[in-house]
């Protein structure tokens, strides 16, 4: 019978410390998320970005006084980054680019804790998640915020292996990058609290204190503009069902990884002597962020999404890292055998995400279903759907009847436009509809109030078609009755 004193220990510290982490796994990881740059589709958030990235410095600030003001740091990040250009690829880059950091402190931190096998069998397991080649090639800040958190728990464990000032610095500092990056990232702060020492409290307290003015700034901001995620409906408790599957992108995959994360934190924590304490950590930095955002969602205001929790991908793979470092024997063929079956597993989450329709908003398709006559209109269901029909087209396009500005809103991402709908269609027969949303959203109902306008206006449905998955796009062609 095998016991814990059998069990692959922890490396010493020595052996542990000595060396460099590999680099490499960074860079696959890296090149693991970008390669679902292509082919995908910029959806209305990534759009968002381009619209805020290409404001005046001034009309950024002015944005953020309305709407996306936590995302402020990231957007002027990329104002900087989109004067080079605002190919998908070129925009989606930077978060290719965070995962591979992500990855490589992913290394470092498991050579830490346990060994370098550990860090590296994490960082594969990472690289293979559907959600990391999502967020990885996503023109918003879920990645840095990945990377940001990731780089946090690496500090404070260097800082309390050996306190200087200099070290806690750095942790402050890494604080406050994940306080910038993404306002949700700040829940798994609390587990950052369960390996304090009474000799160090006082310095980590006032690096978090000091790196936590950023989430008070950002968060003041959010709070007043809570109104624009007013979209989002309350949740219950079932959410956390799904919370496998998005943490890895895949059911199958999140559901495994799961099992093994819990089994590798009871097994590491009966095997560890010195770094005991960092299976509740690492199992806190997974299972608290979900918990904490439900219970917002519940105090304050509807803020639930499953995106705001990518930050928890990073502990999945590393309790995964860390369970198969555990074993007693083997560990490169049960660490084959764990990235080959969730390869396995997530197959056809990795196809679907790098379709065209892969961030479920294609504008292009609407393009092609789009046969656009002479004299024929267009009316958005949405006005900042321009964003993206302005981003892509290249071909005849109906005319704008609505538009009135070419310049988005100072205080959003929509257009000013016209209000007299039937006015703008006097003398046209046919009137192109686009809405995000499904058919039922705006021909039944009062969903789309702009298909009601047309309606009024004379026209009658010719025909409607959806680009299949949800949300997604309908376009609709409206001729005089």
């Amino acid at each position: 019978m095998t016991t814990a004193a059998t069990l692959a220990p922890p490396a010493r510290p020595a052996e542990r410390l000595r060396t460099s982490p590999p680099w490499w796994m960074g860079l696959i990881a890296g090149i693991a998320a970008f390669s679902g740059s292509g082919a995908a589709t910029l959806n209305g958030d990534e759009l968002a970005t381009i619209s805020s990235a290409s404001r005046s410095l001034p009309g950024m600030f002015e944005l953020a006084r309305h709407i996306d003001g936590h995302f402020l740091p990231y957007y002027l990040f990329m104002h900087l980054w989109s004067k080079v250009g605002t190919a998908e690829l070129w925009l989606r880059l930077p978060s290719a680019v965070a995962i591979g950091v992500t990855a490589w402190f992913l290394v470092e931190l498991g050579r830490r804790l346990h060994s370098t096998r550990a860090g590296v069998i994490a960082a594969a397991v990472f690289a293979i998640l559907p959600s990391v080649s999502y967020y990885g090639a996503f023109a918003r800040s879920y990645a840095f915020a990945a990377a940001a958190v990731v780089f946090s728990f690496w500090a404070l464990h260097r800082a309390l292996d050996r306190p200087t000032g200099r070290r806690w610095v750095l942790y402050g500092v890494a604080i406050a990058l994940v306080c910038s990056t993404h306002l949700f990232a700040v829940l798994v702060l609390p587990a950052h609290l369960l390996p304090a020492r009474r000799a160090v409290l006082m310095p980590m307290l006032a690096a978090l204190a000091i790196g936590c003015v950023p989430a008070a700034v950002l968060g003041l901001i959010g709070y007043g503009e809570r109104h624009a995620i007013s979209w989002i409906p309350q949740r219950g408790p079932e959410v956390w069902l799904k919370f496998p599957k998005m943490a890895a992108g895949s059911t199958g995959l999140g559901v495994l990884l799961f099992a093994i994360a819990l089994a590798g934190a009871a097994l590491w924590w009966t095997t560890a002597r010195r770094e005991r304490t960092w299976a509740y950590v690492l199992v806190a930095w997974l299972v608290l962020p979900p918990v904490l955002l439900l219970a917002v969602s519940h105090l304050l205001t509807p803020v639930y999404v499953d995106r705001y929790l990518f930050v928890t991908a990073p502990a999945l793979a590393l309790l995964a890292g860390l369970a198969v470092a555990c074993l007693p024997r083997f560990h490169v063929v049960a660490a084959v055998v764990v990235v080959a079956l969730g390869c396995a597993l997530a197959f056809a989450d990795h196809v679907e995400i790098r379709e065209e329709n892969g961030r479920f908003e294609n504008i292009p398709w609407a393009l092609r279903v789009i046969k656009a006559e002479p004299d024929d209109a267009i009316v958005y269901g949405q006005s900042q759907l321009r964003n993206g029909f302005d981003y892509y087209a290249d071909s005849l396009m109906p005319v704008d009847v609505l538009r009135s500005g070419d310049s988005p809103d100072a205080d959003g991402f929509g257009y000013p436009e016209r209000s007299d709908v039937s006015a703008v269609l006097d003398g046209r027969e046919r009137v192109w509809v686009v809405w995000r949303g499904t058919k039922q959203s705006g021909l039944e109902g009062d969903g789309i109030p702009r298909v009601g306008e047309v309606e009024k206006a004379g026209f009658e449905l010719d025909v409607a078609k959806h680009s299949g998955d949800l949300p997604g796009l309908t376009v609709a062609l409206f001729t005089r009755r």
